[in-house]
């Protein structure tokens, strides 16, 4: 990023509050993005071809899921990145959601996907095989390289260090620990030597305070398939449970509590704030952990569609990484049908370039009024599905059809970005649970004294645009421990669901990504 981009991040850190470690988080063909980067190419909101490229990095993405727990004591209040706590949905870069991260002395900024479904945190450096630092794809965009050589509080992790898996790889001359994590997407991976070096976070409430955590992250020296452009070009955060996360590290070093919130707004913008441990009037659910495959796994015990309520028991992974809610059946049946017999729009034959079974058609009158839906949670708590539908719309952007986006899936159960849209979600790792609330992302929560207004001055590194869509996610592990689980055959891909303030939207290929590892 160049002197400029720089000295915005600095001024955007400086106006921050404390006490509150954040950032923001925009989806990658959000609005605000796509004025950032001047953004050439990528689906219009609300085509076939931009549900399709959602739905494809999804359906990758169910095939395995995993996040490993460890716990570690926090303590410190709220944090964010030093250049805000905003994020930002970009769907030219695999439908995820992005942040800054602000990495090194002297700091060097990264456009990082964020992913729960991994835990590793990785940016391009000293690259071998790595995406191109600017493209006609990315507009006016221009990404960083981290080197560790030019860092002065880079370290090298040794081959003896337990944040080592690869201490059987670990070369005798130069005790570098090497890495290498393969995702769901076809032939996306990411490899090279971990490193520590310091990211600056900034409190969130009193006096603004920036903070340099030591964090432990892989030197990314050669990328293959989406992160070679499609998605994540720039690096990825994995925000999972393991101890390699950046909330675990965080944790296990006491800067902030173990638990961390992401607000899903309707617009693609959003807020991520690292030691958020939620508020009191927000609504819970204990999360099922499983030793092997610790994900952020809930227990549904009922749901209701329209005037339907029913029980179902199922258990599913609440998953930031994929863009659309998937279930198998039964519940996928018992949601889906009792939704079409309420619906009172002329239903749609099934259309194989839709990753949706129940599409209908909008009257000239354009009014849609679907039914509800709603999910109860173990301990009773209602999880509000605020917009169940994506609107398509033709290329005058007029309405002509809606789907209730709920894929089905084979075996594994995620409720995706769609399913949380308007809900501020806390991730609480310390107490074992999952608790949410509805939001305005653009508004302050005083529970946690966030800095965030409609014009936060998140440190826009240069506008980036991406490549063409990509679905790289989910690191490849073992699958979660939820219902009995079949490797789902990938549909499209694309990642976090660009969450929309209307539903109307110009369908174009939805290919949903998939960023978490096997």
């Amino acid at each position: 990023m160049g002197a400029a981009a720089r000295a915005l991040l600095l001024l955007a850190l400086v106006a921050a509050g404390a006490e509150a470690l954040s950032l923001d988080v925009h989806h990658r063909y959000s609005a605000t993005v796509r004025g950032w980067a001047g953004l050439r190419r990528g689906p219009s909101p609300g085509t076939a071809e931009y549900y399709a490229a959602l739905a494809g990095h999804d359906d990758l993405r169910r095939r395995s899921l995993s996040l490993a727990a460890a716990p570690a004591p926090g303590a410190g209040g709220p944090f964010a990145f030093v250049d805000g706590n905003d994020t930002y949905r970009l769907n030219q870069f695999g439908f995820l959601h992005y942040a800054v991260v602000a990495l090194g002395t002297p700091n060097v900024t990264f456009l990082v996907a964020l992913d729960t479904g991994s835990d590793l945190f990785w940016v391009p450096c000293d690259c071998l095989k790595c995406a191109p630092l600017s493209s006609p794809d990315y507009g006016n965009l221009k990404f960083d390289v981290y080197s560790p050589r030019k860092s002065s509080t880079s370290r090298k992790v040794p081959c003896s260090s337990n944040m080592c898996d690869l201490q059987t790889e670990c070369s005798a001359a130069s005790n570098s620990c090497p890495y290498k994590i393969e995702y769901l997407s076809d032939n996306t991976s990411s490899k090279g030597v971990l490193v520590e070096d310091v990211m600056y976070l900034a409190t969130e409430s009193g006096h603004s305070k920036i903070t340099q955590a030591p964090i432990t992250f892989g030197c990314g020296q050669v990328q293959t398939g989406s992160f070679l452009g499609s998605a994540a070009p720039n690096g990825l955060l994995g925000l999972g449970m393991d101890s390699k996360s950046v909330p675990s590290l965080l944790a296990s070093q006491g800067v902030a509590a173990n638990s961390f919130s992401m607000c899903f707004g309707e617009d693609g913008h959003g807020r991520i704030n690292f030691g958020d441990t939620g508020s009191a009037d927000q609504l819970e659910t204990p999360l099922n952990i499983y030793k092997h495959n610790p994900y952020y796994n809930i227990s549904i015990v009922g749901a209701m569609a329209g005037g339907k309520t029913f029980s179902t028991k199922f258990s599913a992974v609440v998953d930031s990484g994929t863009s659309f809610t998937a279930l198998s059946d039964p519940m996928y049946t018992e949601i889906t049908s009792a939704f079409d017999k309420q619906v009172k729009e002329k239903r749609n034959p099934a259309d194989s370039s839709l990753p949706f079974e129940y599409c209908y058609t909008i009257s000239s009158k354009g009014a849609v009024s679907p039914p509800n839906i709603s999910l109860t949670a173990k301990g009773g708590s209602v999880f509000p599905v605020k917009d169940p539908i994506i609107t398509i719309t033709d290329i005058s952007s007029s309405p002509v059809g809606y789907c209730l986006a709920i894929m089905k899936s084979e075996g594994v159960n995620l409720i995706g970005e769609n399913f949380m849209s308007g809900l501020k979600v806390v991730f609480d790792r310390e107490r074992l649970v999952l608790g949410w609330k509805s939001f305005n992302c653009y508004s302050v929560d005083h529970s946690t004294k966030l800095p965030v207004s409609p014009n936060s001055s998140a440190i826009p590194p240069k506008p980036v645009s991406g490549p063409g869509s990509s679905n790289p996610e989910a690191a490849k592990r073992p699958s979660p421990n939820i219902t009995q689980i079949d490797a789902a055959k990938p549909s499209s891909g694309s990642s976090t669901l660009f969450h929309f303030s209307s539903r109307t939207f110009f369908f174009t290929a939805i290919t949903p990504l998939f960023l978490a590892i096997l």
